[in-house]
C-alpha cells in the first residue's frame, strides 16, 4: 500500500530519492500557485479565496514576498536531500487569477528561481490570465521579464454560457488580451469548457469560431465536470439546470476535433491541441507534459502539490497557514505520499493512454511472465474494440483512437484490471 505521513518541517526527503532525482533524464520544474480572483466561478472547485487580504504574507501585495521565501526554502531543502541543483525545465503559474497581482511582482519570484536554480534555454514560461486582468502594459512587462506563454482562461465566447459558469469577463476581451499578447511577441494558448448546462451545440461552434478566429498556438478544451460541493452542484441538485450530458458532451469533443485538426491543430492530450500543421511536436505544453510524464516538480504556494522522485507532498491549504509557516521558516507541507509500485503503475496508465506519444508497451510487460501474456493479451481486446491503435500497438506503444479518447477510463480500467 502507499505510505502516507507528515513530512519534517525541515522539508528534507528522504534519503532514497536522490539518486533517482539525480537522473540527468529527470527534468525538474517549477508551479506556482496564486490563490486570488476576483470572484468565485459557481463551477470551480480550486484553491482560490476573492478577499486581496488574507493576513501577513498573504496578500495582493506581500505574496510575491512569501512565494520567495518558499522557493528559498526549496533550494535549500533539496541542496540537504542531496538533490543536485538542476536549471527549470519549465515554469507555471496557475491559480486563481496569476495577473491579479502586479505583473513586477510576478517577474520577482521568476527572477528568484532564476537565480536559485536557472532555467533551461528555451524553457517554457506560462501565467495564466483572464480576459480582463490584462493590459498591453501588464503583457509587455511579463514579456521583458521573461515569460513566454500567457494561457487565457476564455472558456466560452457565448454570454449565456458564461453566465451559468459565473465567469465574470467580457467575451470581447479575449481578441483585445490576444493583441497585445501578439505585439510582445508571446505565445498564446486558450482554455474553453464544454457542455454547460444550456449550451447547445450551435453555441459550441460559435466558441470554436472565436478560437479560430483568435489563432492561439495552443487549445485547451474539457468538459465541465460538476464538482461536488461548488455552486453549481447545488443548483443542479435543485433543479435550476440540468445535469451534464455525457452524449451532448461526445458530440462537442468529437466537433473540436474536427474542427482543429481542419485548421491545423493536432492532438497530443485528449483534452489539448497544438498548432502544429507539419506535426513537427511544436507549441505542445511542455511543463503539462512534465506532469503526464512523470517529471520532477517543486509546487509553490498554499494548497500546492510537488512531487521528486516518486515521494509527493502538499502544502497547507489555506493562504494564512501557509504564509504562516513559511514566515515561521517551516515547511508549509502538511501531508506526504510515497505511492507502491501498484499505485505508480496504475497512474502511468492513466496518463500514459491520454497521450498522443502513448504508453510504453514495456510499462505492461515488465513484469512475471503470466501477466505479461495477459496484458499483452487485454491490448489485443482492446485494439479489437477500436479503443487503441493496431499500429501502434505493433510498434510497441498504447496509443488511444479517437473512439478510445471518449472511453480512456475504460481503456484504463481494462489495462489496470488484466
Amino acid at each position: 500500500m502507499s505510505q502516507t505521513d507528515t513530512p519534517p518541517t525541515t522539508g528534507v526527503l528522504p534519503e532514497f530519492v536522490a539518486p533517482a532525482a539525480n537522473d540527468t533524464d529527470r527534468t525538474f520544474s517549477l508551479y506556482v500557485h496564486v490563490p486570488f480572483c476576483v470572484s468565485r466561478c459557481g463551477y470551480c472547485d480550486f484553491n482560490t479565496y476573492i478577499s486581496p487580504d488574507l493576513g501577513p504574507g498573504a496578500s495582493h501585495e506581500s505574496y510575491a514576498d512569501t512565494a520567495i521565501k518558499e522557493l528559498e526554502f526549496a533550494a535549500d531543502a533539496l541542496e540537504q536531500s542531496g538533490v543536485d541543483a538542476k536549471p527549470l525545465h519549465s515554469v507555471f503559474y496557475g491559480g486563481g487569477t496569476p495577473t491579479l497581482l502586479a505583473a513586477q511582482d510576478l517577474n520577482r519570484i521568476l527572477q528568484r528561481a532564476r537565480e536559485l536554480f536557472g532555467i533551461e534555454p528555451g524553457a517554457e514560461i506560462t501565467t495564466e490570465a483572464n480576459p480582463d486582468s490584462l493590459s498591453a502594459e501588464a503583457v509587455q512587462i511579463l514579456a521583458e521579464g521573461g515569460f513566454n506563454r500567457i494561457s487565457m482562461g476564455m472558456q466560452s465566447s457565448v454570454s449565456h454560457v458564461l453566465q451559468v459558469l459565473e465567469r465574470t469577463h467580457n467575451p470581447d476581451n479575449v481578441h483585445a488580451a490576444a493583441a497585445w499578447i501578439r505585439d510582445a511577441n508571446l505565445d498564446l494558448s486558450l482554455d474553453l469548457i464544454f457542455g454547460t448546462p444550456g449550451e447547445s451545440i450551435t453555441d459550441w461552434h460559435q466558441s470554436l469560431d472565436a478560437v479560430l478566429a483568435v489563432r492561439p498556438d495552443h487549445v485547451s478544451a474539457y468538459g465541465l465536470i460538476v464538482e461536488e460541493g461548488t455552486k453549481l452542484a447545488a443548483q443542479i441538485r435543485r433543479g435550476v439546470y440540468p445535469n451534464t450530458d455525457p452524449d451532448d458532451q461526445a458530440d462537442k469533443y468529437l466537433a473540436t476535433e474536427e474542427r482543429l485538426t481542419t485548421a491545423g491543430y493536432r492532438w497530443y492530450e485528449i483534452s489539448n491541441w497544438a498548432y502544429d500543421p507539419q506535426e513537427q511536436g511544436i507549441h505542445q505544453s511542455q511543463h503539462n507534459l512534465a506532469y503526464w510524464r512523470d517529471q520532477d516538480w517543486w509546487g509553490i504556494g498554499p494548497g500546492a502539490h510537488s512531487h521528486v522522485a516518486g515521494v509527493r507532498w502538499w502544502n497547507a491549504k489555506h493562504p494564512a497557514a501557509y504564509a504562516s509557516r513559511v514566515l515561521d521558516n517551516i515547511s508549509p507541507a502538511i501531508g506526504r505520499e510515497i505511492p507502491d509500485d501498484e499505485a505508480r503503475l496504475l497512474e502511468k496508465i492513466m496518463l500514459g493512454v491520454r497521450l498522443s506519444e502513448g504508453l510504453e508497451l514495456s510499462v505492461l510487460t515488465a513484469q512475471s511472465e503470466s501477466e505479461a501474456q495477459e496484458a499483452l493479451a487485454e491490448t489485443r481486446r482492446l485494439a479489437d474494440q477500436g479503443l487503441i491503435q493496431t499500429a501502434a500497438l505493433e510498434d510497441g506503444r498504447i496509443v488511444p483512437t479517437l473512439k478510445g479518447r471518449l472511453l480512456d477510463d475504460a481503456i484504463t480500467r481494462q489495462l489496470a484490471g488484466f
